[in-house]
Order: structure tokens, then sequence, then C-alpha cells
């Protein structure tokens, strides 16, 4: 008697070969590559430092403050990450991390936006037609 289908667990694992994440497609994480992880780690300690190091910017580049409040503004925004600057931030496309020609509305690098917009995959996006 088969209580628990045991018998059945290998036929399932044999047709499920085919779903992302088994066999040759195995995907560690939901990312493209290791340069997408970074530049997400990026976006997030920008996201979380982003008000403080407003803040602690205006107080360096205000002039009318004494110079010693501007020193101990520069000492407060050294301690914070680099990767939490902004300016470490880089366009990527979301689908293949591809650094270059970024579609910044959809986040798409060209190549990408163009196979889905041949395909009415992008809302408000419509193929050129004439003739």
């Amino acid at each position: 008697m088969n209580i628990c289908g045991i018998a059945n667990i290998g036929n399932f694992i044999w047709k499920s070969q085919n779903v992302p994440g088994f066999g040759f497609q195995q995907l560690r994480n939901k990312w493209a590559n290791r340069w997408m992880i970074r530049d997400v780690k990026r976006r997030r300690l920008n996201g979380e430092n982003f008000l403080e190091r407003t803040r602690i910017n205006a107080l360096r580049k205000n002039t009318v403050l004494p110079i010693e409040i501007r020193e101990i503004a520069d000492k407060e925004i050294n301690k914070f990450e680099l990767n939490a600057t902004p300016l470490r931030i880089n366009n990527r496309c979301s689908v293949t991390s591809r650094p270059r020609g970024i579609v910044k509305e959809w986040r798409l690098s060209r190549i990408v936006w163009r196979h889905l917009a041949d395909y009415n995959k992008l809302s408000g996006v419509q193929r050129a037609m004439w003739g």
C-alpha cells in the first residue's frame, strides 16, 4: 500500500525538468548576474540613506554656516558606505542586466524592449505601420 504516493514523486521530478530552476537552467536567485545583484544592493542602500545623506549634504554645501559645522558634516558624510551614493547606481536592463542602451521608462535594454514591443507585450507601445 502506498500511503504518501512516493512512486509518483519520481514522475513529478522527471516532468518538472522543464521548469526554470531545474537542470541546466538552474537559478540561484532572481537576478541575471552578479553585476545586477551589486546594482540592486546599491539601489537599496541609496534608498535607505537618501534622506539623511541629503540633509547632511545640505549642511556641507551651505556657505552661510560656520566652517566648524561644515567640517562636522563632512565627517558625518564619510561614515556612509560608498555604495550608498547615488552616483554608483548604474542603469541596467532588468531582464538581461545589459548596462548600455537602456530605455529608461521601462528599464529595459533597447534589444529586449524591441522584442517585447514586436509581440505586443508592452502596454502603451504600438509598432509603427504605414503603407
